[in-house]
């Protein structure tokens, strides 16, 4: 093993370490200290199954609406070139894939750098895309956080989460409308703080954010949020279907907290596809509402598998036939070695 290889298993150590704390604190079979039964026992596992089958049918059909409507999002972003529905949508998906299976999000790195001549621009344009994609996501989850908050949380969580919300609406306001005049504000902001690394790289973060939103205009950036919240839509009605389908009760609001849970999970660092952080979130958003944290564990297992092998198949489909069609004969691990080395 070479000294670079061993560098880089060391790197995926501590998200296998998080990944394996959080699947042991939630499976494992054990009695807490006051006496409580913690984890899923064999029996518990083996008693798991479909209740209600035609529910299938609307998990695999709002999959398809919230992943679609993803993708057409990140093509409206990238209109500026002359990157076609088609590519967006291969190399979106062959992204999603690659993140389920590698590890420090490579899906994402590559979309920067592997995919940009594909997408006919420069890295930089797409690292803005992604950026204002992030951005929406974000702070459209911790909205349904915090609308979907279960009955028992406290008040000093709603207060806090509330005004978090809320100065968050309005910054992202600010920014979708006011990009055009931010940029100097912004910059001379930097100016007086430390050149730090770090800084530096948030400060470019920001501004090739605030590019992308003025390329795409006040309404346009409007019409993107009001999208995003469809897009997050749809994903709560996935878990919903998939609640049904296995016959998991809770409140009519846990599936949507559920999705905030599940998916901010992800800022977790972890291993790929988050494994453990996922199962995690997904078991605590129902109990909130008021799920049996057996049934919840169990729910949030075969959800995070059935997500993991239908979004890796499709990806990864795509990604295959697509290096058929083109006689592409670069391995895909020597394509990951030619990446800068900082990322």
């Amino acid at each position: 093993m070479t000294r670079a290889s061993a560098s880089k298993l060391l790197k995926t150590l501590p998200g296998l370490v998080i990944s394996a704390f959080f699947l042991w604190y939630t499976f494992w079979p054990r009695v807490d200290a006051h006496g409580l039964k913690k984890g899923v026992s064999p029996e518990e596992f083996r008693s798991l199954h479909i209740v209600a089958p035609i529910w299938i049918v609307s998990l695999i059909a709002f999959g398809i609406v919230s992943y679609s409507l993803r993708i057409i999002r990140w093509h409206y972003m990238m209109r500026s070139t002359d990157a076609t529905l088609l590519t967006c949508a291969r190399v979106f998906m062959t992204s999603l894939a690659a993140n389920n299976i590698l590890p420090f999000r490579i899906g994402d790195v590559m979309r920067v750098f592997t995919y940009a001549p594909d997408l006919r621009t420069t890295p930089s344009v797409i690292l803005s895309t992604m950026l204002l994609e992030k951005l929406l996501d974000i702070f459209v989850l911790v909205a349904f956080f915090v609308v979907f908050l279960g009955p028992n949380a406290s008040t000093h969580l709603r207060v806090t989460s509330h005004t978090f919300l809320g100065v968050s609406f309005v910054a992202i306001i600010v920014l979708l409308l006011g990009a055009r005049v931010l940029e100097g504000p912004i910059r001379r902001l930097f100016i007086r703080l430390p050149e730090k690394p770090i800084l530096l790289k948030l400060e470019n973060w920001i501004i090739l954010a605030l590019e992308c939103i003025r390329g795409i205009g006040a309404l346009g950036s409007l019409l993107l949020l009001a999208e995003t919240i469809v897009i997050w839509s749809a994903e709560g009605m996935q878990f919903l279907a998939a609640a049904k389908t296995l016959g998991i009760e809770s409140g009519p609001a846990g599936p949507w907290q559920a999705v905030a849970w599940a998916n901010l999970s992800f800022l977790v660092p972890s291993s790929p596809g988050g494994i453990g952080p996922f199962e995690m979130a997904i078991k605590t958003a129902l109990v909130s509402h008021g799920a049996d944290p057996v049934r919840a564990t169990l729910y949030g297992l075969a959800l995070h598998v059935w997500m993991l092998v239908v979004i890796t198949g499709i990806g990864g489909a795509m990604f295959m036939a697509h290096r058929i069609r083109t006689a592409a004969r670069k391995p895909l691990l020597q394509e990951i070695e030619t990446l800068p080395n900082e990322l």
